[in-house]
């Protein structure tokens, strides 16, 4: 855009909003980068929140934006977005050039996640650090608070909103989610702030002072209870621009990742936002009782100093009790969504396990003595202090709400992918098979600090699994999974040591050191600093429940006796499952080893559409094959996490296979009689599901009224309707007065104008224990014509005739002949039967 140095702001904005309408994507960017380059801060301050929106779109949804969520590689725009939002970018250059002058620009509080919206609207402080010392209060009212971000703040925050505002995708769009420009960038961005090797690249901007200014000291709220002041120094209170760059770059990575976890996970019912609205209070008393008998040599400190004052601040200005109804926010998280989630926990752990050896094995008063750079600070605690308690809620809330199909594979693997942290280490180990795999030793403490993400989303898991389709191969994939991964060897164990170690009693650590802990140098002895360790294992994973679930909940053990039961549960319906599967799969080769040519015109098994139905439409035998497989290898680990006995299991399948027989499945699904006939029960809905038991749908209706079939052609179908209706309505009297002779003549009449069976019982629903009789009246019914099956015998017949000289006169009167003897043998022969 040729446009002077001396125009003014407001120009220069204008002429942007108008070429954004009538230029094209690639010369709008090179426009820009000019612009950029040439202009002062001071002047491209007014164009960076319409950049902005113009990129991400609004946060209303209003504005589409560049839609980055559906460009993909095939779009000639792709690689010019990708190179413009580049983290050493045009785009990022603009951030940090106005970085530099501090500038400020500002977020309305609607649209900060329902948490987080209800803290400011009761006048208390969040507890994320990202939001201290941000809040601009007006005069008066509460409706209009804003958050006042810095230029790298407030790019990021619409970066990370853009993934949940709803996208209108266009109709028939089926690209892949983790294509998209979005998707790229979201890795681009974390791969670059958070270095799996090296540290943080420098700004490529610096000011007169040369370096970009780091956002203002927040003050130092810590995250959890443990080591509050870890971070403080390096994190919360930046330094100076003249100490180290390290320290100074930090920030960065710090607020991306802050602005991923509160945008994409800190959505949450209301409930629980009241639940674990002051999780640290909780925790601080539990820390303060344990500090009693793990150290007693510190001076005596209040419960919950340090982080009550720090939690609850209440905001300036008062605050009329919220209206809940109106904070509670839907909550309906996409695949793609949760698709980016997996990819920051996959990221997350492999940034925190590039930690370096001696800083990952160094012990915490080592470390206080030692040179640590802000960075492997950082990515000791990432994990557990950033992402912990709101991707525990997210996953909740998604395995308790998302819909019972294949989808949720991908809640289902960002689960798993958390739960494996040893699965992204930089370590060149050889490759175990999967019956070997064993998780090494190091991880018993994250599997400690994470206990409930592996045994209460287990259990929800379970629940989930119970009332699935397990015939369908996608649902038999999810649960084989989840029971490999459970499978690896020393993971059960690590986890039944961790559940050991919460039900720890609290008095029982009061009496184990009465005397304090001291060193052998001081008179003590080598057990008491194990009994330490003890002490803090156990207060780690106390501290972790009571966060996530606050101090009064009841928890429940992963290899207790109730969920034991439940694994039995899932097990019957496993088998149940494989059966159903092994019946679809042997009932379809059948069909297959019987088809013929000529199956093509209804010469083949005509049941073959309504005989064990499936719910997914590529129920093919492969997929039959690979269901049979995966619920063998899920038993198999199901056994191994829960040390079953195999003889009890096989005990359960022969006690199954006798009683799902082949007559049992024409039975009725399990049901109990209510005031209004039968009513389904849990295991008859299961029963359905996994195609055990049916009701026995029949039509009942007029047969000339049935759906066409797919062996009819349906213009003779409705063309011999027609006609035979005509028939039936001029000579219906005298086809009724034939039929109910009781002679020759009326039994000739009642074979070709009535069905066999003409009075028929009809049970009108299992829900009605009433049956009717209706009789049918006879009719001309020539719907038989109209299949292709007819016809080709039609065409057949007059083929032979033709070869044998016969006209088509005489070959019709040949075929009206032989229907007649026909008739009149079929007469004969029932009259003779019947009198037998």
């Amino acid at each position: 855009m040729a446009a002077p140095i001396l125009q003014q702001p407001s120009f220069l904005l204008a002429n942007l909003k108008a070429d954004s309408t009538t230029k094209p994507l690639l010369q709008r960017c090179q426009d820009l980068v000019r612009i950029i380059d040439e202009y002062p801060a001071k002047e491209l301050h007014l164009i960076f929140p319409w950049l902005v929106e113009s990129v991400f779109g609004s946060l209303d949804g209003i504005i589409a934006g560049w839609n980055l969520r559906l460009l993909h590689a095939r779009s000639s725009d792709y690689n010019i977005v990708m190179n413009f939002l580049n983290p050493n970018g045009p785009m990022m250059k603009l951030v940090y050039k106005l970085q530099a002058e501090e500038y400020k620009y500002e977020i309305p509080v609607n649209y900060l996640p329902g948490p987080v919206k209800a803290c400011i609207q009761q006048g208390v402080l969040p507890d994320c650090p990202l939001f201290h010392n941000k809040l601009q209060f007006p005069l008066s009212g509460l409706l209009t608070v804003n958050l006042a971000l810095n230029p790298f703040e407030f790019f990021m925050f619409n970066f990370a909103y853009c993934l949940i505002t709803p996208k209108n995708c266009p109709q028939g769009h089926q690209e892949s989610s983790t294509d998209s420009a979005y998707f790229v960038l979201v890795d681009t961005y974390l791969q670059y702030f958070l270095p799996t090797e090296g540290s943080v690249p420098p700004s490529p901007f610096s000011d007169s002072r040369g370096s970009v200014t780091a956002p203002s000291p927040r003050p130092s709220t810590g995250y959890g209870v443990h080591s509050p002041s870890l971070l403080k120094h390096h994190i919360f209170h930046q330094p100076s621009v003249n100490a180290d760059p390290a320290a100074q770059e930090i920030w960065r990575s710090e607020t991306l990742l802050q602005m991923f976890v509160e945008i994409w996970l800190h959505h949450y019912s209301l409930e629980m936002y009241q639940k674990l609205q002051s999780p640290q209070v909780k925790l601080a008393l539990l820390q303060y009782r344990l500090s009693m008998s793990s150290m007693p040599c510190q001076p005596h400190v209040p419960p919950g100093s340090g982080t009550l004052h720090t939690y609850q601040v209440l905001l300036p200005f008062h605050s009329p009790p919220p209206l809940w109804g109106l904070l509670e926010e839907p909550f309906t998280p996409t695949e793609e969504h949760v698709l980016v989630v997996r990819l920051l926990v996959k990221h997350l752990h492999a940034f925190s396990n590039s930690l370096k050896p001696e800083q990952l094995t160094s012990s915490p008063s080592a470390h206080s003595h030692t040179h640590t750079s802000p960075l492997e600070e950082f990515k000791r605690v990432v994990v557990q202090r950033f992402v912990q308690q709101k991707l525990y809620l997210f996953l909740q809330h998604c395995f308790s709400h998302w819909p019972l199909d294949a989808s949720f594979r991908a809640v289902l693997e960002t689960w798993l992918s958390y739960v494996q942290p040893w699965r992204y280490t930089r370590e060149k180990t050889n490759p175990q098979p999967d019956q070997n795999r064993t998780v090494p030793d190091k991880w018993e403490s994250f599997v400690q600090e994470n206990l409930l993400i592996y045994t209460k989303l287990f259990q929800v898991f379970l629940n989930r699994a119970i009332r699935t389709d397990l015939v369908n191969a996608k649902n038999a994939l999810m649960v084989f999974r989840v029971s490999k991964v459970f499978a690896q060897l020393n993971l059960a164990e690590m986890i039944q040591k961790g559940e050991q170690l919460f039900l720890e009693p609290e008095h029982v650590l009061h009496h184990r050191q009465p005397r304090g802990y001291l060193t052998p140098s001081q008179g003590g002895s080598y057990l008491s600093s194990r009994q330490r360790v003890v002490t803090d294992m156990v207060f780690r994973v106390k501290s972790h429940v009571y966060a996530l679930e606050g101090q009064d909940c009841q928890y429940k053990q992963m290899f207790g006796t109730e969920l034991r039961g439940a694994v039995m549960k899932l097990i019957q319906i496993i088998a149940q499952a494989r059966q159903t599967a092994k019946r679809i799969s042997d009932h379809s080769s059948e069909v297959a080893s019987n088809s013929s040519f000529l199956s093509w015109f209804g010469l083949g098994s005509s049941d073959l559409n309504n005989t064990f139905t499936s719910g997914e439409p590529d129920e093919s035998g492969e997929c039959l094959r690979k269901t049979h497989e995966f619920l063998d290898k899920a038993l198999e680990n199901l056994c191994q996490i829960f040390k079953l006995n195999q003889g009890q299991l096989t005990q359960l399948m022969s006690n199954l296979d006798s009683s799902q027989d082949d007559g049992n499945c024409k039975q009725l699904p399990d049901c109990i009689h209510g005031e209004n006939g039968l009513m389904l029960t849990d295991l008859g809905r299961r029963q359905i599901i996994n195609g055990l038991r049916r009701f026995d749908i029949q039509y009942q209706g007029d047969p000339e009224l049935q759906p066409i079939r797919s062996y009819e052609n349906a213009l003779l179908v409705r063309l011999l309707y027609r006609i035979s209706s005509l028939v039936n309505e001029r000579f219906g009297e005298q086809m009724n007065a034939l039929c109910s002779r009781p002679d020759f003549l009326g039994r000739l009449g009642r074979h070709y104008l009535t069905d066999p069976k003409s009075t028929i019982k009809l049970r009108q629903s299992p829900m009605s224990q009433r049956t009717l009789e209706r009789k049918r009246h006879p009719r001309l019914s020539l719907r038989g014509l109209a299949s292709y099956r007819t016809m080709v015998l039609l065409l057949l017949f007059y083929m032979v005739g033709a070869f044998l000289s016969f006209g088509p006169g005489s070959s019709t009167l040949l075929i009206v002949a032989g229907g007649f003897l026909y008739g009149l043998m079929m007469t004969l022969i029932g009259e003779k039967l019947k009198t037998h």
